[in-house]
């Protein structure tokens, strides 16, 4: 029986006449891999913003892990891990630095952040890497580092905003295989993508079009109602008669 750690029910944002989000319903079991899609200004971060406790709902329900996004925000932070293509790791500190910067906010105690640390580090084998300032690093290293330190506490959920944004295919494709991992752990992940062979990758994916889910199925049950080759096609049909963008 399948078990959901985000629930969301007719949930809204406004800022003052402006609907950002409307309405939008879903669940998302444990360690599923669920894609959350739409074209500038759909509603997107706004979305992700109130599930990550970041901000207050103007109505609607919703739980993350269990918690309430109106009540239990802090609780929601502690069990849910953050990424982000514009920010999520600290490019003056080392790799090290991070990797222990990072435990010690997630309230790791310094046996587990060491133990931890060590694991990280022989899994990306970056055991060259490890004195190294993250700014001197490839692209490629730091996404792969900053998704590693977003599931450092082993959260239940992993929140990627655009994870692989400027990153050639391979290291895309790289990224993924710990993705999947994660998820193989159990480990949730919600993911928002402007790359289309990467909603392939997804168990199934909401389209957003003006603040509202048009869409939410498998890629292959969404190409099959649209008639489409691709998740692009899919992605177009929608997306082209959106009204607004940002």
């Amino acid at each position: 029986m399948s078990e959901a750690v985000i629930t969301t029910d007719k949930l809204t944002k406004r800022f003052g006449d402006f609907v950002a989000v409307s309405e939008i319903s879903f669940e998302v079991d444990k360690g599923e891999i669920f894609g959350f899609l739409g074209a500038n200004g759909a509603g997107k971060t706004t979305a992700m913003r109130m599930l990550c406790g970041l901000s207050i709902p103007s109505s609607g329900k919703a739980t993350i892990a269990g918690f309430d996004v109106y009540k239990q925000t802090e609780q929601i932070k502690k069990n849910i891990g953050y990424m982000s293509q514009k920010f999520s790791l600290y490019e003056d500190l080392t790799v090290l630095e991070n990797i222990r910067f990072f435990g010690g906010i997630y309230g790791l105690t310094d046996k587990q952040i060491k133990t931890k640390s060590d694991q990280l580090i022989n899994q990306l084998g970056l055991q060259q890497e490890v004195k190294k300032l993250v700014v001197s690093l490839p692209l490629g290293w730091k996404q792969k580092l900053s998704f590693s330190v977003a599931v450092l506490h082993e959260p239940k959920i992993v929140f990627l905003d655009e994870p692989t944004g400027g990153v050639d295919p391979v290291t895309r494709r790289q990224f993924w295989d710990l993705i999947y991992d994660a998820a193989d752990r159990g480990v949730t992940i919600f993911v928002t993508t402007h790359y289309m062979d990467e909603a392939e990758y997804c168990n199934r994916i909401s389209i957003m079009v003006d603040g509202v889910i048009k869409a939410l199925d498998t890629p292959r049950k969404l190409k099959d109602n649209f008639h489409a080759a691709n998740m692009d096609e899919v992605f177009y049909e929608l997306a082209r008669g959106a009204k607004r963008s940002e």
